[in-house]
């Protein structure tokens, strides 16, 4: 056995030596004591009630040109470690398939004391939430984030005949109503996932922000030139609050992402090709930037739980037809959003600017249709059925 002495200089407990204390009995060989010298006037009683507290055994030494005390390491605080686990399994920062409610906050990768609360994160399982990309499109989320103050020249010259302005006024007023739906589901499920499956809560909290930066751009973009915004019906705000209701994540993220912002993916790139004014087609880029990284998480997430699961896709066809039905009666997308849509294609009032106007919507739609028939084929479904389900989409386009 071999005794080692630590010398605290002046410094107490109040100021750090503690944790010279636990470095030095770390490294102190099983069966040796630690002395302890120092100067500070209240060494010897902290040193005492810290021993206690830690559970070492402390020996006053008579011969202050020693030491003041000795410590011999005791098993308290090892066994507040004993049973601990790692929150990752058997390697470090691995993604667990259901980690337990105990496991709360901590940290992935951390060594997790046992105890503790029972945090009720009721999207625990893997499989319901995950997608193997989320780690990659939340450092791209992260990276290519954007200052709707810097990122946009609003201050660009231009000019357009009142009827036009109304109408791109009334198409962001749209977009901002649809994106406030947006911005609440992922918000919503965020709350409930274990934060364990810390990509996916990372990238519901970008989504949200993205949305909440669309609602600010587009708003400021109705807001231009004018004071007033555009009209709102009753059968879009309808079929938004019906994605609403869908508590399940992977059903919200179908509904909402693949087939819902996947349209707006198609809206958008509209807007960029028909925007009569540099501002709104800046603001239609941007947007869309961040809306193709919602849609590809979605997919990615539900192709993975098709791939495990082919029977999965019938419970995606519920939803679909569920929703069908719910808005079976309501009149679909404003009328005033199409005709503004048509306008800005037009780009004149002439009869045959109009008429190619409204083609060019008829072309849009046929493109969301096509772009939603496609990403269901992705899916897994059959060809003919995936063109069923696509005709079903709320005719609101989100």
């Amino acid at each position: 056995m071999t005794d080692h002495v630590v010398d605290l200089a002046d410094v107490g407990f109040d100021r750090g030596a503690h944790i010279i204390l636990r470095r030095e009995l770390a490294r102190l060989p099983r069966g040796d004591r630690l002395g302890v010298v120092g100067t500070h006037d209240a060494l010897a009683v902290h040193l005492a009630v810290w021993c206690r507290q830690e559970g070492h055994e402390l020996t006053p030494e008579p011969d202050p040109d020693v030491a003041a005390a000795w410590i011999r390491p005791g098993h308290a605080a090892a066994d507040r470690w004993a049973g601990a686990e790692r929150a990752g399994g058997v390697r470090p920062s691995a993604v667990v398939s259901r980690p337990p409610a105990h496991w709360g906050l901590a940290a992935r990768g951390a060594l997790v004391e046992p105890g503790g609360p029972q945090v009720p994160f009721d999207l625990d399982r893997k499989e319901a939430v995950w997608a193997e990309v989320a780690p990659k499109l939340y450092a791209q989320a992260a990276a290519r984030q954007w200052d709707p103050g810097t990122a946009i020249d609003w201050d660009a010259p231009f000019e357009l005949p009142a009827e036009i302005e109304a109408s791109v006024v009334q198409v962001m007023t749209y977009l901002v109503e649809n994106e406030q739906a947006a911005l609440v589901i992922p918000a919503r499920l965020l709350a409930r996932v274990h934060p364990h499956f810390r990509e996916v809560t990372q990238l519901l909290a970008v989504q949200a922000a993205d949305e909440a930066r669309h609602i600010e751009v587009f708003t400021r973009r109705a807001t231009l030139r004018g004071e007033f915004l555009g009209t709102s019906s009753v059968s879009g705000r309808a079929s938004l609050t019906s994605l609403l209701a869908e508590p399940d994540f992977s059903l919200a993220s179908f509904l909402l992402s693949v087939l819902g912002e996947g349209s707006f993916l198609n809206l958008l790139s509209f807007l960029d090709e028909y925007a009569p004014d540099p501002v709104t087609r800046r603001v239609a880029r941007l947007a869309h930037q961040d809306e193709a990284r919602h849609v590809a998480f979605g997919v990615a997430h539900l192709g993975e739980q098709a791939r495990r699961d082919p029977a999965f896709r019938g419970t995606l066809r519920g939803a679909v037809e569920r929703r069908h039905d719910m808005l079976a009666d309501t009149a679909g997308i404003n009328q005033d959003v199409l005709d503004a849509l048509t306008v800005l294609a037009a780009g004149s009032w002439s009869p045959q600017a109009i008429a190619r106007g409204h083609a060019a919507v008829q072309r849009l739609q046929e493109e969301m249709f096509e772009g939603r028939r496609n990403r269901l084929v992705h899916l897994g479904f059959p060809p003919d059925e995936a063109s069923e389900l696509s005709a079903l989409h709320t005719r609101n386009f989100m």
